[in-house]
């Protein structure tokens, strides 16, 4: 399989993560009008079918450790239960991100989810797998939590007249976002078992604990939705149109994509390179960072929002630009 050989390597693949984590949503703004609960069958369906198509060609190639289908074959139990716990605990968290996207938009819904879930993502994984300055790498972590609270409170201006709607997506947004910082360490932790897998292998069961998971949880949100809409008829996902369906498996692969270069980034340090899984996580949670300039600049999420919430929102980007380079910083120092 192909493992990064030196630091910038893999820290050309976190930032791959980066890009990929925060772009992928904006395929469901392709989707105009259609209920995130069945635009979600064709995510997952991109979601499994990127780890096959990484698996058998980056995860075939070069000379470290098994290629993939012998690797996926001798992956031990305790590893497959482990990042198949990690795809439901991911699915979860997932799901109630993107319905914190269709109430609150890109450029709320991931500052404040995925920006919590880096700082509960680093922190548990720093504990199951220590390395790098921890003063970089926690000081980066608080600069991240600051402009969190920042973006929380230029949301809160912003929806000033709609206090039902700005409650439901900060909640959304929170819920989403403990949870997506509780996946990553069990990954990790999957790593770890004898006979140390591959990062190929494991995001192939990673990737079936999305889909296997999907099945009950989005049932149930079509039926109870958390966004406050009626519910979802299953017959709108045969009814809409094919590109609609192409933008779900797009979102998917990229999402993938973004995960399997986080995840082979991760495995840099056992190839002789200072990378540890909570470097690799939190640098690739500043996809939190591509989705607002999404939200902001391209979709124009905060347009005639107060001029209070443009200047949180300046000083968000600030914050958190200084927060993932003290972070890239970490493993160098």
């Amino acid at each position: 399989m192909f493992l990064p050989a030196t630091y910038n390597i893999a820290l050309l693949l976190m930032v791959v993560s980066m890009l990929c984590w925060g772009s992928w949503a904006n395929s469901m703004k392709l989707c105009p009008g259609y209920r995130f609960q069945l635009f979600y069958w064709d995510y997952v369906i991109g979601v499994l079918g990127g780890t096959l198509v990484w698996g058998l060609s980056f995860g075939s190639m070069g000379e470290s450790g098994l290629s993939f289908l012998p690797d996926v074959a001798s992956v031990s139990l305790n590893s497959i239960l482990l990042a198949a716990l990690g795809g439901v605990v991911f699915n979860i968290a997932n799901l109630l991100l993107v319905a914190a996207i269709d109430v609150a938009g890109l450029a709320v819904a991931f500052p404040v989810g995925i920006g919590l879930a880096l700082i509960v993502g680093a922190v548990s994984s720093y504990l199951v797998s220590p390395s790098g300055n921890p003063l970089f790498l926690f000081g980066g972590v608080a600069l991240v939590m600051l402009a969190i609270v920042m973006d929380a409170v230029a949301y809160s201006k912003r929806e000033s007249g709609n206090k039902s709607a700005s409650s439901r997506g900060i909640v959304l947004s929170l819920l989403a976002g403990v949870l997506m910082g509780s996946f990553y360490p069990l990954v990790a932790k999957s790593m770890q078992h004898p006979p140390m897998p591959g990062p190929y292998a494991i995001a192939f069961y990673f990737a079936l604990g999305v889909l296997i998971s999907t099945v009950p949880a989005n049932l149930i949100l079509m039926r109870w939705p958390l966004d406050g809409k009626p519910r979802v008829d299953g017959s709108g996902y045969w009814k809409a149109p094919f590109g609609w369906h192409l933008a779900g498996l797009l979102g998917g692969t990229i999402w993938c994509t973004g995960t399997i270069a986080n995840f082979v980034a991760s495995r840099a340090h056992l190839t002789g390179q200072p990378i540890s899984p909570a470097v690799s996580y939190s640098i690739g949670q500043g996809a939190t960072m591509i989705s607002a300039i999404w939200g902001v600049f391209i979709w124009k999420e905060f347009a005639g929002a107060p001029r209070s919430a443009q200047f949180l929102l300046g000083a968000m980007f600030l914050f958190f630009l200084a927060g993932l380079g003290a972070i890239a910083l970490a493993p160098l120092y």
